[in-house]
């Protein structure tokens, strides 16, 4: 196998917390503002919750978003950007974070018995 030119999968989704570290405030919410202003602005679809937040598109225009959001935390003087990231692809159909959270959603609807 080469090795070396293994493509990527065509499609992820991420699901990413990003934290700021040595910023001197136990709150991230400024942060984690301009973040969510650089996903709006980059077209991909995206959902924050709680502990992060989940990106879909092509792995690259993913890893790139992370990549420049990473940037945007060190551009507001933030010297240490860690990242904790699951991502996840499929190669047997096309599947949106919204197409998962439906189907348990689906099975959590159908009556007891």
């Amino acid at each position: 196998m080469d090795y070396a030119n293994i493509a990527t999968p065509e499609r992820c989704y991420a699901d990413f917390c990003l934290i700021p570290v040595g910023t001197g405030s136990v709150s991230v919410a400024e942060e984690v503002a301009e973040v969510q202003k650089l996903l709006k602005a980059s077209g991909l679809v995206y959902t924050m919750h709680s502990a992060g937040t989940t990106v879909e598109g092509s792995w690259d225009e993913v890893m790139k978003v992370i990549g420049q959001a990473h940037s945007v935390v060190h551009a507001r003087g933030v010297v240490r950007v860690q990242s904790s990231m699951r991502v996840g692809t499929r190669t047997d159909k096309n599947q949106t974070a919204q197409d998962k959270v439906k189907r348990v959603e689906d099975i959590l609807s159908r009556p007891t018995s």
